[in-house]
């Protein structure tokens, strides 16, 4: 369940949107501002993956909130999961017809001896790619195989087209803390208006 609260401006002088989500697993709110600098508030009950949304709202230098409920007496990926869909559905909406962005960005990030890469297309296509082998099992209190599944509901939600390589490194800390600033990097990079006005980046017309 998704509700759109907040009106996007056309140049986007005040791209935000709040969006709700309540299932039988979890319930949450999600809130982003793309143009009001960076600002942070997110509670998931997952000590590591609040650590990486911060990292998320840092690096794109966006606002973020996210208070979520979930059922984590059975594990973290419903939480994950849903999260990412929640936040997905915010960016999409707060993008609105994408009237003047950039629509690509990319980055390569450093954390000690690792090294990740980011592309990424706000392209109508919800797509995530990844090529991100962690050798833990967890990191923290966050299972490494959900670190895929955020990028993937993100990608669907958001339809965000989305490709995240190792190119160096071993520390599985190091390689997700990368990878979720690679991602905020280049999403800083794409959601940039370069045409205040202008149309949706596509000689389609529309994204």
């Amino acid at each position: 369940m998704a509700d759109r609260a907040m009106g996007v401006d056309r140049e986007g002088r005040d791209r935000t949107a709040r969006v709700s989500r309540a299932t039988k697993e979890t319930q949450i709110e999600a809130e982003v501002a793309l143009d009001r600098g960076i600002a942070c508030d997110v509670a998931t009950g997952i000590g590591f993956f609040d650590h990486m949304l911060t990292q998320v709202a840092y690096h794109a230098r966006i606002s973020l909130r996210v208070a979520c409920s979930g059922d984590l007496h059975v594990d973290d990926h419903h939480t994950v999961e849903d999260v990412g869909i929640t936040i997905g559905a915010a960016l999409r909406q707060a993008l609105g017809e994408c009237a003047g962005i950039v629509r690509y960005g990319s980055a390569i990030v450093p954390m000690d001896e690792s090294l990740v890469l980011c592309a990424l297309d706000i392209s109508g296509r919800g797509l995530a790619s990844l090529d991100l082998p962690i050798a833990a099992e967890r990191v923290g209190d966050l299972g490494s195989e959900t670190v895929a599944e955020f990028f993937t509901a993100l990608a669907r939600s958001a339809q965000i087209t989305i490709h995240i390589r190792r190119l160096a490194g071993e520390n599985s800390h190091h390689l997700i803390e990368a990878a979720f600033k690679s991602f905020a990097r280049a999403l800083r990079e794409a959601i940039r208006i370069e045409t205040p006005g202008g149309s949706a980046p596509s000689t389609k017309g529309m994204l």
